[in-house]
């Protein structure tokens, strides 16, 4: 039901596409045309169980004959005995007479082939770049500013060389001066509203380093730190 079934019943397409002129490929509904999806990346993807190979977003991963991971062209679906084909949810596989049926009957369709899976692309660490708050513990991203919200707790104010406001609340770009009775930036005659600040959070590496919040510090070639765009 997540498929397209191509004409002489024996190719189908993923969801989201249709079958070319000659049967022979697949045709995203935004014109790229791909043949059998091999190698092109989705927008999302679904990892298989070996943590190295992922398939398409709305495909189900199959091992197939050789050990390796395949991608069978339709979300949680059967993978067949033999290794090679796969059927759709709620079906079973008839090899014999190479069809994926339903046990009420409903559903008889030809058996879908899946295709090669590709290298899974981990996020790269990226070299540590933060500004470090006068209290030398907390850091906030590059291109902000810390600001004190406590005599203990720092925020980061998301602009570069910011003025930090007196009611520790809030910051104003350089240059502009913090009105807090009308709660604007005012500079030369011109106006913008207060930037909020948010609680400068931190992962820490050692003592001298941190990730910002939601990363996780990893060893860079060179013994750097790093910051992995990743949780734990």
């Amino acid at each position: 039901p997540q498929s397209v079934p191509c004409a002489g019943g024996h190719h189908c397409c993923p969801r989201g596409s249709h079958c070319s002129a000659d049967g022979e490929s697949c045709v995203t509904d935004l014109g790229m045309g791909t043949r059998g999806w091999v190698g092109v990346r989705a927008p999302r993807a679904v990892p298989c169980p070996d943590g190295q190979s992922e398939c398409p977003d709305d495909a189900t991963c199959c091992v197939t004959s050789s050990g390796a991971w395949g991608c069978c062209p339709m979300p949680q679906a059967l993978c067949c005995a033999d290794k090679v084909h796969c059927c759709p949810h709620g079906t079973v596989c008839d090899l014999i007479h190479e069809r994926c049926v339903s046990p009420t009957g409903d559903i008889d369709v030809p058996l879908s082939t899946a295709f090669p899976s590709w290298k899974r692309q981990p996020p790269t660490p990226v070299a540590v770049r933060q500004v470090l708050c006068p209290d030398g513990r907390s850091a906030c991203p590059d291109g902000t500013t810390c600001c004190q919200l406590s005599p203990t707790q720092y925020g980061c104010c998301p602009l570069q060389n910011a003025v930090c406001c007196s009611d520790r609340q809030h910051c104003c770009p350089q240059g502009t001066t913090c009105d807090l009775i009308h709660s604007t930036c005012t500079s030369l005659g011109a106006s913008a509203p207060l930037a909020a600040l948010p609680t400068a959070h931190e992962v820490k590496c050692d003592e001298r380093t941190s990730c910002p919040n939601g990363n996780t510090c990893c060893r860079l070639i060179s013994g750097a730190w790093g910051c992995c765009p990743l949780e734990q």
